[in-house]
């Protein structure tokens, strides 16, 4: 039987990497990890499982996007807005302590 993974964070949400302290939001999200055995060899050192929601990040204060595994992440509850070159490509704006998806009609 196969298992339906629901992820528990979601598209312009805050989050906190509970591992490296830093704040982002979300921009995709991944059912499963989709990268290849070799990134997962070289940059997840704590070997999160493989089978849970992975999540792509746009990392505060920084140009950096980072792919995240669900368990090292947690919700931002400061509320404040993130600063990212890419935000705007993403998301159309800031309301409620997150971000809306920027329609690509």
């Amino acid at each position: 039987m196969e298992r339906i993974t629901r992820a528990g964070h979601h598209i312009g949400q805050l989050v906190h990497h509970k591992l490296f302290d830093y704040r982002g939001v979300i921009y995709d999200v991944d059912p499963v990890f989709m990268l290849t055995d070799e990134w997962y060899e070289q940059v997840a050192l704590s070997r999160p499982p493989k089978d849970e929601p992975w999540y792509r990040v746009l990392v505060d204060g920084s140009s950096h996007q980072t792919y995240v595994a669900e368990r090292n992440l947690e919700a931002d509850l400061l509320g404040e807005a993130i600063d990212h070159p890419l935000l705007n490509f993403y998301f159309s704006d800031f309301t409620g302590g997150q971000y809306r998806v920027r329609n690509r009609n």
